[in-house]
């Protein structure tokens, strides 16, 4: 069984494990794992269609509450919806200092005698809007020409990878919170 299996990727796998038929003509210990393996692959091919499903509505509610978000770089509909569900609704948070806070990049300081003007990250706050944001930076840092730009600068300036992400990321939270709360209201039909 490993032989017949070896060499496929992934989806080539579950769609050979989800093809096995039952025989009575292998031996008990090959059928039953036949059909664990059948039983694994159908659930698998069966999540994928249920994932790829609810990712088509999502992307359908994020386009008609915030398409502004899914406009910028980096934000998919998956982050779009967890940056939405932390914003909740307009003035829940006063201002775009109060939304970083709530999404625990809000710069804290950790200054000490021997080093100043440190800050460090926020390990409060709503985890999945952090998640979200820190994916944002991630696939900018990865991606975006002005972000990598803006690396350089901050490391030709003594930063650490891990503030130029905090820095990074309370930028994007400002930009977040600008763009959900300034946006046009939508058009009801």
């Amino acid at each position: 069984l490993r032989s017949e299996l070896r060499g496929l990727r992934t989806k080539g796998l579950v769609k050979r494990c989800a093809g096995f038929r039952p025989s009575t003509n292998r031996s008990i210990d090959q059928q039953c794992t036949r059909a664990a393996m059948r039983a694994v692959a159908r659930r698998i091919t069966h999540l994928n269609d249920e994932i790829t499903t609810h990712e088509q509505v999502l992307t359908g509610l994020v386009d008609q509450a915030a398409p502004q978000l899914v406009a910028e770089v980096g934000i998919g509909p998956i982050t779009a919806a967890a940056l939405y569900i932390g914003w909740s609704h307009p003035g829940r948070c006063r201002n775009e200092a109060a939304y970083a806070r709530l999404g625990g990049v809000s710069p804290i300081p950790a200054t000490s005698g021997q080093t100043q003007n440190r800050h460090r990250l926020n390990r409060r706050g709503d985890r999945q809007l952090n998640k979200a944001l820190h994916q944002i930076a991630v696939t900018r840092l990865r991606c975006h020409p002005p972000t990598q730009a803006y690396k350089q600068r901050r490391a030709a300036e003594g930063k650490t990878d891990r503030e130029i992400r905090r820095c990074l990321k309370r930028y994007i939270a400002r930009q977040v919170w600008r763009l959900l709360e300034h946006q046009t209201p939508a058009k009801t039909t």
